[in-house]
């Protein structure tokens, strides 16, 4: 086996393992209408082995900050914290992540929601001039 052969098994074994299959693979191929072969080969291609090791847990940390943004987009808290001043930037923040925490450890995304809009509405509710 040549060195070209070895990097082909070895970027396949970390392709096909569970945890990539589970967490990438399946997911963006569901995402984008294509086969999970298709979606191998697109990394296959496209990543080198560096990249294919270390992007499980960037991959990971992606998902967390995209559920954050999510809850920024969907509590409007770029008009309560950009526009109108009302809620820090940190607290925003720290709103955003502790509700994406709670959704990947279990919490639903809805009620998750129906928290952070209480949590605006105290901040504001306190809100000093």
């Amino acid at each position: 086996m040549n060195e070209d052969e070895r990097f082909i098994l070895m970027k396949t074994r970390i392709l096909k393992s569970f945890r990539w299959q589970e967490d990438i693979i399946i997911p963006l191929s569901k995402e984008f209408g294509i086969s999970t072969e298709e979606m191998e080969d697109i990394f296959m291609n496209d990543l080198d082995m560096s990249s294919l090791e270390g992007l499980h847990g960037t991959f990971k940390v992606a998902e967390l900050e995209a559920l954050a943004m999510k809850f920024y987009a969907d509590l409007r808290l770029c008009w309560f914290s950009k526009t109108l001043e009302l809620v820090s930037a940190d607290e925003a923040d720290n709103i955003c992540k502790s509700l994406a925490y709670d959704v990947v450890n279990g919490k639903s995304y809805d009620e998750s929601l129906i928290e952070g809009r209480k949590e605006i509405l105290n901040i504001i509710k306190n809100y000093e001039y």
